[in-house]
């Protein structure tokens, strides 16, 4: 079965900077589960994928523009200390904010007595992506799966 709009896609993946060494993977868990054509994976990653199968092995680079959007100066904000609820903060350390739209990885910059000045790109804005897949599965996705928008089940998520 080829990969496709509104299909499950289950994959084991490695992602680095382009000419660097491995920043992650998927070796050694569970292969990692997305839907097809709702936005649950990067766009070049997902177009790369359209068409394999089952059993294909491949390696891709995905620009910035493509993965997670070039750095955007000026995406600050100053924050109150609070909503990191005690976690002990310092500049250039990564931690999750909790916001109105869920929860947003920012990028310490500058830690005070009350607020906190934080980076809100990606942490993987403006980097070239290089990956290596293997696809492990592919199915058709279940009525309630499209309708939610993401994988139920193994790999996906639990309700």
């Amino acid at each position: 079965m080829k990969i496709e709009k509104d299909r499950v896609v289950r994959f084991h993946y490695t992602v680095s900077e382009v000419g660097q060494e491995p920043l992650e993977t998927s070796e050694g868990r569970e292969p990692l589960a997305i839907l097809i054509g709702h936005g649950n994976i990067i766009p070049g990653l997902e177009t790369a994928m359209d068409g394999r199968e089952a059993g294909d092995k491949f390696e891709v680079d995905v620009t910035a523009a493509e993965a997670y959007g070039e750095r955007r100066e000026g995406l600050t904000q100053r924050v109150p200390k609070k909503h990191f609820k005690g976690a002990r903060l310092e500049p250039g350390m990564q931690a999750v904010l909790p916001t109105n739209f869920g929860p947003r990885a920012v990028t310490i910059q500058k830690v005070g007595m009350s607020v906190v000045d934080v980076d809100l790109n990606h942490p993987m804005a403006g980097k070239d992506l290089h990956f290596a897949i293997e696809i492990v599965e592919v199915r058709e996705a279940s009525a309630e799966e499209i309708e939610h928008g993401h994988v139920h089940g193994d790999g996906g998520h639990h309700h």
